[in-house]
């Protein structure tokens, strides 16, 4: 199931979460991928260093940036509108107990969904997310539970206000550029198109069936 859900504050995208993980681990609900933005917001995954957040409460504060420690892995990391989020909440087991096969399949997505709109993005290696020549396009930070149930995700940048980058140390990664769909072919990019891309790319990597209908 796909929810497509539009711009969400961080701190219900994470109770959403928490929902659907405990719901999905229940068996209550299906498979769910959900697709949205969030407002400004700068989040330390469990291997983040505090001294990557380059800007001040204050200056933070009048950008309307908030700031979340959060249960994912990875770095610091920032999201805002312009760019696309996918939390796939999915239950591994029994034949996708493979952390690192999850991620590569994750980026895999993105490489597709950036191939489909004219831009060639590839892995590096050592690095997850996905990357172009000019810097990195997506970003990926997930959690696995217990259960082996999936939370958190990729954001992919689409539109987004590139500056907002210069405000943390993406990542942990030192001297390298951030870009997006948009700085990459120079035009607008339809954030809709987008995700209509990603969700068919999903469904082919993870083997869901196709047309993937978004609910109403």
């Amino acid at each position: 199931m796909v929810r497509r859900l539009g711009s969400v504050p961080y701190a219900e995208g994470l109770r959403l979460q928490d929902e659907l993980v405990a719901s999905r681990r229940a068996g209550e609900t299906p498979d769910t991928l959900l697709l949205l933005e969030h407002p400004h917001v700068i989040t330390l995954g469990s291997s983040a260093d505090e001294a990557h957040v380059l800007v001040e409460p204050a200056e933070r504060d009048r950008l309307g940036i908030e700031v979340f420690e959060v249960g994912r892995g990875g770095g610091v990391t920032y999201h805002g509108p312009g760019q696309l989020v996918a939390y796939p909440i999915l239950d591994l087991k029994p034949d996708r107990k493979d952390l690192h096969a999850y991620l590569r399949d994750l980026e895999e997505v993105l490489i597709r969904v950036a191939g489909a709109h004219g831009v060639p993005a590839q892995r590096r290696t050592g690095l997850t997310g996905v990357w172009t020549e000019a810097g990195k396009l997506a970003a990926a930070g997930v959690r696995v539970s217990s259960q082996w149930i999936t939370s958190h995700g990729v954001a992919l940048n689409v539109s987004s206000d590139l500056r907002f980058f210069d405000r943390i140390v993406p990542c942990g990664i030192v001297g390298e550029g951030v870009t997006s769909l948009e700085h990459e072919l120079g035009r607008p990019v339809d954030m809709e198109a987008v995700a209509g891309a990603f969700t068919e790319a999903f469904a082919d990597v993870f083997g869901y069936p196709h047309p993937v209908a978004f609910p109403s």
